[in-house]
Parts: structure tokens; C-alpha cells; sequence
């Protein structure tokens, strides 16, 4: 199950990754990745065996996670954004074997003899990366996701997004991410170039994009208001196939302006713990129900718990971290049309209970962010003698502007019930966000206390 096995083997002259430096073709990638393998296997890479790597998408980077996966070893991207201190605990959380990093990043292995031996095909259950993600005590949780599950998300993707070998893809994520890791097995499944430019630039995503230069490229909310900020208003260009949007939720402001441009945008929601994607609305359906992240990826199914929790079941759901039926329990609120399309709600543990009753925070964040002037809305809620918890709110404006809070409560007063509207305001330069880029609620919720 080596990503790589199959495209070196049918299509060796295509181009499996370009940066700066010029294209590597999937013959050569294929034949540094071999060495890699062999070469960790002299050093004792195997199953179970954590290998630590820069988690950003360079050509070395490239060959030493490809490597890793040759030598059935699990890969540990590191985050590039920690600091020292927070290094020393990730590293601490994922205790890898080896650590492969610096400026030459296999360098280490160059003095080593490679391995004579076989390179078996690894073994699908087990642990191909292992990924850190936000823990609820301020540590950091470990997942682990198998060969079988990499392998199982980047074909239904595949089918989801109708991907082609012709495809390039902007390495827009960090694979210390589980959605970076699933950019780098996606172009690997189907043949398709990775165009590598480093740590992601508002600027040069345009130059790729007014070059025809990329076809795709994987964004969350954020990168894509940048973009259009910078953009000017102008046509999308025709050679963009696709921008996947997840990690967040993205405002129906945020998309309208988007696609109103022809920018084909197609939403998706999917966790850690499932291998990226779990659902994804491609840009037709998009257009067709506003919100919607769509149907699950094929080969795995959903439901909707009585509380509207989101269950997930599946070969791409990480081995552990499910009941005894298989189901995974995501934490997030959902709500399913008829037809089986999925709504993500907010998370379960987010949920503000008011005078009895349940506000989801994304509602009340949507009717706030249909103001004109407001880039994003995060809720939370405050204790409060009488009614439990009030609702309260965190805004950013456009252009770092301020935003007219008594427009914010006429807006809520005209679309929320009484137990929904927030009761305060506050208007920031940016929102609280942790190490993942996932909003801090603790630290909006401070802000009100």
C-alpha cells in the first residue's frame, strides 16, 4: 500500500512535484524515495517505529515522508510554527524514534549504508502518521491513522472531486496537519503534480493563480478572505478546477463572494480522526444548498445522534477511537436533509445552554457575519445568575475596521429568539486562535469575564 507504487510504476515521466528548484517526476521520486527507505531500514524503521520531520512540503520533505511510508515506518510532521518550548512537548506527545531535521533535512542519512533487503508493501493496519491535535486539558492528543485509512480517505476524495492525473495542486497545508498529510496521498493516489512554494503566501497563491500554474489547492476559511481581499474583483481564472474549503467554517459572505467571482468552491468537513475529509459538497452542490458540506465521502457513513451529535463510521476512521458498533463520536452538531446532506452546526461542547435553552454558537456566528462589515464572529457564553449562561460575542471588521455593534444587536434582534441574540459585543483586531489555528474559546470567553 506505498502511495507511490502504483503512479511510478504506470505513468514514471509525469510530474509528481515542482517547486522553485524545477519538476521531479514520479520515476525519480520513486528512486530517492527507494534510497530513503532502504536507508532507514538501516536504522531501524519499521512498524511502530515514529520517524519526526519538518512538517512543511519540500523535495526532501517529500522523499523522507514517502520514505517513511516505503520503510512501513509512521511518519510525525512537526509543527513549523512551534516554539521551542512547545516543540519539546509535541515531541515529548508523539515520541518518535528519530528525528530528521535541519536545513539538509536527510542529511543524517547520508552516511548510512542502505538496508540490502526486500521492501514489503507495509501493512495497512498499521500506523502510517501520527498527528497531534488540541487536547481538552491544554495538552496535546496523539492520533494515530493507519495505511488502510490514508488510503481509503485519498480514494474517496478521488471519487468525490473527480480528480485526474492532469491535476496540480497547490501544497497550501502543512502536513503537520492531517489535511496536508491528505494533500500529499491525494496527488500521490491519482498521479497528480504537487507545486511546492513553501509556507503559503497570499501573493504568490495569486501569481500560481494568474499563470494557470495550479488547478486546485486545499484552503480554510482564512486564506481564501485573504486571497479574495488581494484578489480585486476579478473573474476566477478558468484553469482553477476547484478550492477545497475546510478546517473552519466558512461564512455564506465568505462564499457568495467567492463564487460570485467563478471561483468553484467546494466545501468540506472532516477531523483528525477520520483522515481529513469526511464530507464534502463539490462546487455544483455548493451553489444548488448554500452551507451545505454535503454527502459522506464513499466508504464511510454518518448519523445524527438525538442530541444532533455526528457519528462516523468507516474505513477511514482511526482504529481506537471508536465504540463497540464502530462509531466514532465527532463532537460536532450536525443536522441531515432528505437527501442525506450534511449541515455542520457547531461543536457539541461549544453549545450555550440559556434559560433552558440550547444556542449553538455557528447559528448565531452565520447571522453575524451576514453583516457586511463583520470577517468573522465567534460566540460563547458567560455564566449568569438568572438565565445560567448569556450569550456574548467576539467580532473582527474588514480591513481590520471597526464594526457598528448597535447594527450587530438590530441584526440579531430581526433573525435570533431572545435566548440566542448576545448580550455584549466585542469588536478585536484578530481572533484568539491556538497553535492548530483553531479558535480559543477560553481566551474570547476571558475577554467577557
Amino acid at each position: 500500500m506505498p502511495f507511490l507504487t502504483s503512479t511510478g510504476s504506470k505513468t514514471p515521466n509525469a510530474l509528481a512535484f515542482e517547486d522553485l528548484q524545477g519538476p521531479l517526476s514520479y520515476a525519480d521520486l520513486s528512486e530517492k524515495v527507494d534510497e530513503a527507505a532502504r536507508k532507514l531500514r538501516a536504522l531501524g524503521a519499521g512498524p511502530g517505529k515514529a520517524i519526526a520531520l519538518p512538517g512543511v512540503v519540500s523535495r526532501e520533505g517529500l522523499v523522507g515522508l514517502h520514505g517513511i511510508w516505503k520503510a512501513g515506518a509512521s511518519a510525525a510532521p512537526l509543527n513549523e510554527r512551534w516554539t521551542e518550548s512547545e516543540k519539546a512537548i509535541g515531541l515529548e506527545a508523539l515520541s518518535p524514534f528519530l528525528i530528521l531535521e535541519g536545513p539538509d533535512l536527510l542529511s543524517r542519512l547520508s552516511e548510512v549504508p542502505p538496508s540490502t533487503g526486500s521492501l514489503p508493501p507495509p501493512d495497512g493496519r498499521k500506523e502510517a502518521v501520527r498527528l497531534l491535535t488540541s487536547g481538552t486539558s491544554g495538552r496535546p492528543g496523539v492520533v494515530g491513522l493507519s495505511y488502510a485509512n490514508l488510503w481509503a480517505s485519498a480514494e474517496g476524495s478521488a471519487a468525490r472531486l473527480d480528480l485526474h492525473p492532469t491535476d496540480r495542486w497547490l501544497a497550501s497545508l502543512s502536513p503537520a496537519h492531517v489535511g496536508g498529510i491528505a494533500l500529499i496521498t491525494r496527488t500521490a493516489l491519482t498521479g497528480a503534480c504537487l507545486v511546492g512554494r513553501g509556507p503559503f503566501s497570499v501573493s504568490e497563491f495569486i501569481r500560481l493563480l494568474e499563470t494557470d500554474s495550479i488547478t486546485h489547492a486545499s484552503l480554510v476559511p482564512t486564506m481564501l478572505r485573504q486571497t479574495l481581499a488581494a484578489w480585486g474583483g476579478r473573474p476566477a481564472p478558468e484553469s482553477l478546477r476547484c478550492l477545497l474549503i475546510g478546517g473552519a467554517p466558512a461564512s455564506d459572505n465568505l462564499v457568495d463572494s467567492a463564487t460570485a467571482l467563478g471561483f468553484p468552491i467546494a466545501l468540506t468537513y472532516g477531523l483528525t480522526e477520520a483522515a481529513s475529509q469526511v464530507a464534502t459538497a463539490p462546487p455544483a452542490l455548493v451553489r444548488k444548498k448554500p452551507g451545505t458540506v454535503g454527502l459522506p465521502l464513499p466508504g464511510l457513513e454518518v448519523r445524527v445522534a438525538e442530541n444532533q451529535e455526528l457519528l462516523v463510521r468507516g474505513s477511514m476512521v482511526a482504529l481506537g477511537r471508536t465504540d463497540v458498533d464502530g462509531w466514532l463520536r465527532t463532537g460536532d452538531l450536525a443536522r441531515e436533509d432528505g437527501d442525506g446532506h450534511l449541515w455542520i452546526m457547531g461543536r457539541l461542547s461549544d453549545r450555550i445552554i440559556s434559560g433552558g435553552v440550547n444556542v449553538d454558537p455557528t447559528e448565531v456566528e452565520r447571522v453575524l457575519e451576514s453583516h457586511s462589515e463583520v470577517t468573522a464572529a465567534v460566540v460563547v457564553g458567560i455564566p449568569d445568575p438568572e438565565w445560567g449562561e448569556r450569550v456574548v460575542a467576539a467580532v473582527t471588521g474588514t480591513m481590520g475596521g471597526s464594526v457598528p455593534t448597535a447594527e450587530l444587536d438590530h441584526l440579531s434582534r430581526s433573525n435570533l429568539s431572545s435566548a440566542k441574540r448576545p448580550r455584549a459585543f466585542r469588536v478585536l483586531d484578530s481572533i484568539p486562535r491556538n497553535t492548530n489555528g483553531k479558535v480559543n474559546r477560553e481566551a474570547v470567553r476571558a475577554l467577557f469575564q
